[in-house]
């Protein structure tokens, strides 16, 4: 028998969009953030620019999408 683990919905302090999943920690410390945010603020930390994260953020959610919901070929889920 199988158990299925419930899916939490948070909000997102920073951008307030509702997101589902492991968060990401806010690198000023604040706390959770969704795992976009967590993901442009790491990226800004290196230098990219707001439109080629924006394109990288896409390229992460096709991937998901095309994935079957977010598990890698192998089943284990990705951690976005």
């Amino acid at each position: 028998m199988s158990e299925k683990k419930a899916t939490r919905q948070a909000a997102c302090p920073k951008c307030g969009k509702a997101y589902t999943g492991r968060p990401a920690t806010a690198r000023d410390g604040s706390g959770p953030i969704c795992p976009d945010c967590g993901t442009r603020e790491a990226l800004e930390s290196i230098g990219v620019g707001a439109d080629e994260q924006e394109r990288i953020l896409e390229t992460i959610h096709r991937c998901h999408a095309q994935s079957g919901g977010g598990r890698s070929r192998s089943g284990r889920p990705f951690a976005f």
